[in-house]
């Protein structure tokens, strides 16, 4: 699920070391130990050199795949291609082959399983395969044959999910494309309707309908930038643009089918998640107080959400922080009797990974699981003996980049507030010694008098160490 992400704005200078400093106490490095480092280059240049060859794979590089990604990205796991049929559409995803790279219980494929997933710090990524594949050879660059899986879905006139077909392929992506150029595109004059951003744009509003039929919520994925202004820092928030939601609803239609092969075959992997948790709810809501954010008696989260206008930049900071509504989230490998909790809360529907193997583990396995489910094969041996390990390295992977995200936004927080030791800011107390400010949106230990949970209350900036990342607030006594 979306997690906050930071961009430096003129801050990288002063703040790189101490991301350095993170990076290095956690022991998260992204330099790959020289076998595996030989591993991922033999591959990479044994796809060049048979890159002519299809093998038992389709040649679809007539197909006009596209790539859309953040601007300067170069890990690019999916390609997309959508087109009318009949009253509906056809979405074709290509997914980046990396079962292709890895042999399994190499060198390679032990390092994947120790690193479980991407970490991404704001001056740099810790990638999970080297950059020769990751970066290059199995990237689904412009203008080079890739081996991947294609996913063909075919939906109703209302965006529902008709038929699903998956094929190993070799594709050709026509153009890397970034979400900025594409949301111009589509707000631009004279966009075609059979154009790449209309039907994206259509079949994503189709499915957020469907998303909220079934009950379902989507949190955009704020961005906080630290800016230099006036001699100082400031946090401030972005909002995604919309057609990365539209982007986002076709990974989420491909995890949703491949959850459902998955649960047809008793065997794969699951990412599942409980109801949210009424103590987050109630600390939400009373972030969304000290927000200035409109939370109706009777309205659920998913309804103030889909309510917001993310632009705003206070919407966009509690959208951020609506993110502690997504916790108890598991990966569940299974064979067999499939888990009695197999769906994903926020989704409302069972879901699976498998539209970034480029950048998370379980990706591999969840793609090698549905392809052979949809051959009418036996699933490969060496996928069977990972599942029952693969939900715990998920889950140690996604803590360890996790802590490096917080101990790398503490430190933001504090190069933002250092400046402004002494002075005083409003807030709303979430705990009794938690306080969320007003401005800038930062959540942060608060020390001497209690507080009452739900009260607005001012304190007193008293401490912001950049080394540290330690930020301390005192409550002002209510008179």
């Amino acid at each position: 699920m979306p997690r906050r992400k930071i961009a430096l704005v003129g801050a990288a200078a002063e703040l790189a070391p101490a991301f350095a400093q993170v990076r290095a106490a956690l022991h998260v490095s992204p330099v790959f130990d020289p076998a595996v480092q030989a591993e991922a280059e033999a591959a990479a240049w044994a796809w060049r050199s048979a890159a002519h060859i299809p093998g038992a794979r389709v040649d679809l590089t007539a197909i006009p795949f596209v790539t859309i990604d953040p601007p300067g990205s170069t890990d690019l796991d999916q390609a997309v291609q959508i087109e009318r049929r009949g009253t509906g559409y056809r979405v074709r995803y290509a997914i980046a082959d990396v079962p292709a790279f890895v042999t399994p219980g190499g060198a390679l494929d032990h390092e994947t399983h120790a690193r479980a997933t991407t970490v991404y710090c704001p001056d740099l990524r810790v990638p999970l395969h080297p950059p020769v594949l990751s970066e290059n050879a199995a990237s689904l660059l412009p203008d080079q044959d890739r081996p991947a899986f294609v996913w063909t879905l075919d939906l109703d006139a209302d965006g529902a999910l008709v038929t699903t077909t998956l094929q190993r392929a070799v594709v050709r992506s026509r153009a890397q494309l970034d979400y900025p150029g594409v949301q111009s595109r589509l707000e631009g004059p004279g966009a075609a309707s059979d154009s790449l951003p209309v039907l994206l744009h259509e079949v994503g509003g189709l499915r957020t309908a469907q998303e909220i039929a079934r009950g379902g919520v989507s949190l955009g994925r704020p961005e906080q930038d630290v800016v230099a202004r006036d001699g100082g820092w400031e946090l401030e928030f972005r909002a995604p643009l919309p057609i990365e939601g539209d982007n986002a609803q076709i990974s989420l239609l491909t995890g949703m089918a491949a959850a459902q092969i998955m649960l047809a075959g008793r065997i794969g992997v699951l990412r599942t998640m409980p109801a949210a948790d009424p103590r987050d709810l109630q600390r939400l809501q009373r972030q969304a107080r000290a927000l200035h954010i409109r939370w109706p008696d009777g309205a659920s989260y998913g309804d103030v959400i889909r309510g917001l206008d993310p632009s705003h930049p206070n919407a966009a900071a509690f959208l951020s922080h609506a993110t502690m509504l997504f916790r108890g989230a598991e990966w569940v490998g299974f064979e067999g009797e499939p888990p009695k909790l197999s769906a994903h809360s926020a989704i409302a529907a069972p879901y699976a990974h498998v539209t970034a193997p480029l950048r998370r583990l379980v990706d591999r396995f969840g793609l090698e699981t549905c392809l052979a489910l949809h051959e009418g094969r036996e699933v490969p041996s060496w996928v069977k003996e990972a599942l029952p390990k693969l939900g715990e390295e998920m889950a140690g992977g996604a803590r360890l980049a996790a802590e490096v995200e917080r101990q790398c936004t503490d430190r933001v927080e504090a190069v933002v507030l250092e400046a402004h030791l002494g002075e005083t800011f409003e807030g709303v107390a979430l705990e009794a010694d938690t306080v969320q400010l007003e401005e800038p949106a930062v959540v942060a230990r608060c020390g001497g008098a209690a507080l009452r949970p739900g009260d607005a209350v001012t304190v007193i900036l008293r401490l912001a160490d950049v080394a540290t990342g330690s930020v301390r607030f005192e409550a002002v006594p209510r008179t």
